[in-house]
């Protein structure tokens, strides 16, 4: 795990731009530092050594002839095989690094290596012969890649940050991308928050050649259900196929541990990883926002030790300006400073911590895919439902209403991932500036056209997968992870398990409770809820089915209070707020909050965290 940083063009001083482009990004690769400049490039990288501890590792590398150079961030879990083959082609390795396989593998295969590939990876290599740099992303997103072409040079690397001090860097903010935000709580595009800046979408790679960027996708998931087996064949593939991951997702020269909640993925991870230490945070004794009692119980079922920390109001609200700094763009889901704390929990122990992110995504976790089939209203003719929601908009709020509104309107229109803080009409009741954003359904209609004939749930699961993991849970997961110098791995997002998790039937992902037997009340990730079950000690088979509270932050109940809501107050009247907000309707969220009229704290905070990131 590591990270990079280059650019084109060789202008004076090119070799402290880089350096200091690359002390930038020291927390993603404390342990050692490398460079390579030529007339046409400049490549920079940090490392944090994980596999080869010796000084072979260093990066960039080069190939045989030192025609091509390489600089990477990721772990390839298969890359033992792959060099096997490599070697039986004719290839030379000179080091016992994951990152060597990479090169050789570009130069027998090129672009065709990305499939062949197992783990997360973000990387470009150099070709000094063609003038050519090629660069990917991994199948999800797991590790974070940006670029950006600016005054004729392409800016590139693992973290937006590293792009200040090179000079033809414009740092300009682009609303555009803020009114985005204000619906999807993240940045939801390949546009990023500073104008010019872009993602590299996972599973994409390019190749920059005489000044033009040429950007195509390599992979996407696919969901064709395999009707024929029964239910317990997909709980055993499941349970052989993650037992596999998991294995692979140890392979390190450090000790590996692992996060764990009360959930089951977490669960799942730290049970079959049979790590020494698991981690985990909450706050205060509130079992409504902390789950260090549970973990203590289900370590000790497992036989590691269980490390813990309690976050106090005071520490994590004085955390928000580090933790927006590191993010590199605002993201509005308080989980990510309870992330940042258990990362730092970790990394005094571990160089290497296992998570349970994805599985929601890949087995249908969230409650929400099961709202299309959660009643019998939706037996009703949609023109009928359709007719009724028309007419439930426009009544006076009650409860029972948005019920009726929702269920009367298509899926494609009113689902656009796991968050929806402002409609369309709030963000631009609120926003001062006219940024031309497009309709969030405009982002979103792309993902719902590849997959137009498949059932809601599908359709839910493939939305998030491409949006909501990518632009929130992956995108803490690295940043918060790699400010504390931890690589975290993420064993569910693997691409033979995803290529499992396409072929199960959406019954089995998310099953109405009358259709499951009374001892197994299971709605969401249903096949592999059981899978859990079976791989987990029958001292903790309920961890199942427990209810996981994904890092609760008590935010509704802080805003309330004097000290919090004064400081948001005092941000929501700023001149930065000025700039962009209508304050007044800021200040009336708040208030309206804080006297129980409603409940706005997620909106309140949206808006908070972009204000504290912009101030950063």
């Amino acid at each position: 795990m590591c990270g990079f940083v280059g650019f084109t063009g060789h202008p004076e001083n090119a070799e402290k731009i880089l350096s200091d482009m690359a002390e930038k990004i020291r927390h993603r690769g404390p342990d050692a530092d490398g460079s390579y400049f030529d007339d046409d490039i400049a490549l920079g990288h940090r490392r944090l050594s994980i596999i080869d501890l010796t000084e072979q590792g260093t990066q960039p590398m080069f190939n045989e002839d030192g025609s091509l150079v390489l600089v990477f961030n990721g772990e390839i879990y298969n890359y033992q095989t792959l060099r096997e083959d490599l070697k039986a082609a004719g290839h030379t390795f000179r080091t016992e690094t994951d990152s060597e396989v990479l090169l050789h593998g570009y130069e027998e295969y090129g672009e065709a290596l990305l499939p062949k590939l197992r783990g997360m990876f973000a990387f470009v290599i150099w070709d000094k012969k063609a003038k050519k740099l090629f660069g990917a992303r991994d199948y999800f997103g797991i590790k974070p890649f940006y670029y950006a072409k600016m005054n004729g040079t392409l800016l590139f690397g693992s973290e937006i940050k590293s792009f200040l001090p090179h000079p033809d860097f414009r740092k300009e903010l682009d609303t555009a991308v803020l009114e985005q935000y204000l619906t999807f709580q993240y940045s939801p595009t390949e546009d990023c928050f500073f104008k010019g800046v872009k993602k590299l979408l996972p599973a994409h790679c390019f190749t920059y050649e005489n000044g033009e960027m040429t950007v195509s996708r390599w992979w996407d998931i696919e969901f064709e259900a395999d009707e024929q087996p029964l239910l317990g064949d997909w709980v055993r593939e499941i349970s052989d196929t993650f037992r596999d991951s998991v294995s692979a997702h140890k392979i390190a020269d450090v000790e590996v541990g692992s996060f764990l909640s009360s959930g089951v993925d977490s669960s799942y991870v730290a049970a079959v990883a049979n790590v020494d230490k698991t981690f985990t945070v909450g706050f205060g004794t509130d079992e409504k926002y902390t789950e260090i009692g549970w973990a203590k119980k289900f370590s000790n079922a497992i036989a590691n030790e269980n490390y813990s920390h309690v976050i106090t109001q005071a520490e994590y609200w004085d955390a928000l300006p580090t933790v927006q700094y590191q993010m590199d763009e605002p993201l509005a889901d308080p989980s990510c400073i309870a992330l940042w704390f258990v990362c730092r929990l970790a990394a005094e122990q571990v160089k290497v911590v296992l998570s349970g992110e994805g599985a929601d995504e890949l087995f249908g976790g969230y409650n929400v895919y099961s709202e299309p089939d959660s009643s019998g209203y939706e037996k009703l003719p949609f023109a009928l439902r359709r007719a009724a929601a028309g007419i439930a908009s426009r009544l006076p709020a009650k409860r029972g209403l948005n019920f009726i509104v929702r269920k009367g309107t298509p899926l494609e229109k009113r689902f656009i991932g796991n968050a929806y803080m402002f409609t369309p009409a709030e963000r631009k009741k609120l926003l001062k500036v006219s940024t031309g954003a497009p309709d969030p359904t405009e982002v979103t209609k792309p993902f719902y056209d590849r997959v137009k004939g498949a059932d809601p749930v599908t359709k839910m699961q493939y939305l998030d997968i491409h949006l909501w993991m990518m632009g929130d849970i992956l995108l803490k997961a690295d940043k918060m992870s790699m400010a504390h110098s931890l690589e975290l791995r993420v064993p569910f997002l693997d691409k033979e398990i995803a290529a499992l998790a396409g072929r199960i039937p959406h019954r089995f992902r998310v099953t109405r409770r009358v259709e499951t037997d009374a001892d197994t009340p299971y709605v969401t990730k249903y096949a592999m809820r059981l899978a859990a079950k079976r791989d987990t000690p029958k001292e903790t088979a309920d961890t199942a089915a427990k209810k996981k509270l994904g890092f609760p932050v008590p935010i509704r109940v802080w805003l309330k209070e004097d000290q919090c809501s004064e400081t948001v107050k005092q941000a929501f009247t700023s001149p930065a707020a000025e700039q962009f907000f209508h304050t007044e309707q800021l200040v009336k969220l708040l208030d309206d909050h804080k006297k129980g009229k409603a409940d706005n704290s997620r909106k309140i905070w949206t808006v908070y965290m972009f204000l504290v990131w912009y101030k950063v």
